[in-house]
């Protein structure tokens, strides 16, 4: 019989796109919940998120929403999204039913919604910085 160790997560940090207007209006809807495990929001691909993580790859950080646990976990795209909800207090219930398979298909039109937004807005395109949705918003599978 094998055993699996849980290993608590006591902090999440966020990378995100500090050039995309979606992505910082979150960034600041994050800041203002409750938030049951703290979040630390460090825009992606800065000197900052290089030197905590300089293992990363930093170019896909830029491509998807990244987050990472205090003790080295790594979540990507929809897992990361379903992560944040559910360090906030009034959103675990809904994390918690997000990473079902009834509520995967939520995540993946949310993501979707979000990326065609930020095509549609040009959002993250900022001076001297490529548009944002060349292959920044795709979404795999």
């Amino acid at each position: 019989m094998s055993t699996v160790t849980r290993i608590p997560v006591t902090r999440l940090t966020v990378l995100y796109d500090a050039q995309c207007a979606l992505c910082v209006h979150l960034r600041k809807w994050l800041l203002r919940q409750r938030q049951l495990v703290p979040l630390d929001l460090v825009p992606a691909g800065s000197d900052e998120a290089r030197r905590r993580y300089p293992r990363l790859d930093h170019a896909r950080t830029m491509r998807e929403i990244t987050v990472i646990g205090d003790k080295g976990q790594i979540y990507g795209g929809p897992a990361a999204w379903v992560v944040c909800l559910w360090a906030l207090a009034d959103h675990r219930p809904k994390a918690h039913w997000l990473a079902t398979p009834a509520g995967s298909p939520f995540v993946r039109v949310t993501m979707l919604a979000a990326a065609k937004y930020r095509e549609a807005t040009g959002a993250g395109a900022g001076a001297g910085v490529a548009p944002p949705c060349d292959d920044r918003c795709s979404v795999p599978g």
